[in-house]
């Protein structure tokens, strides 16, 4: 749960997918064995601390959403309200930040993909992150950052205070 004057956002890239068949397009590709055991972790890791989402916006492609549901199974007690938002999927920061603003829940989960979700994360902290893997931002990577706002609407870049960064220890290809 947020304090109140709060405002959380959980940003995550998408964990990592399967590229089995070159032939499928970008959009349709799923997660591989890897990235399903990252999303569960990603789950188990927010859950505890407490970290639940009550709004999530979320890329449209099989990927992301694939990575939401693994997070969803481990987190929830109750489900969030979600959005599948195109704009997500090529989207840049400034789209990221304009769709944040549109959120009305005080914790917020993003998951979309690199390299937008690297450069919007680099943008709102209000002290920089000195952890190799913030630059890379590898695949299922976590940004959680707290804003002192009452309202999205008032979200700003360089405003935000780290409160963790994860990073999966499922590693390999």
């Amino acid at each position: 749960m947020t304090p109140a004057g709060y405002r959380r956002l959980i940003l995550s890239r998408h964990a990592k997918s399967s590229w089995d068949d070159p032939q499928m397009a970008d959009f349709d590709r799923p997660l591989n064995a890897r990235g399903r055991l990252a999303a569960h972790e990603l789950g188990d890791f927010l859950a505890s601390r407490g970290l639940e989402p009550e709004e999530v916006i979320c890329s449209p492609a099989r990927r992301t959403r694939e990575t939401w549901e693994g997070v969803q199974g481990a987190v929830l007690e109750s489900l969030p309200k979600v959005r599948f938002v195109d704009a997500l999927y090529h989207g840049g920061p400034e789209v990221m930040l304009e769709l944040l603003k549109t959120a009305s829940q005080p914790t917020v989960m993003m998951v979309g993909h690199n390299p937008a979700i690297a450069e919007f994360a680099a943008t709102l902290p209000a002290r920089p992150i000195y952890t190799p893997d913030f630059r890379k931002y590898p695949t299922c990577a976590t940004l959680i950052v707290d804003f002192q706002i009452d309202d999205w609407t008032q979200a700003k870049p360089g405003t935000g205070s780290v409160l963790d960064f994860f990073t999966p220890s499922v590693r390999g290809r």
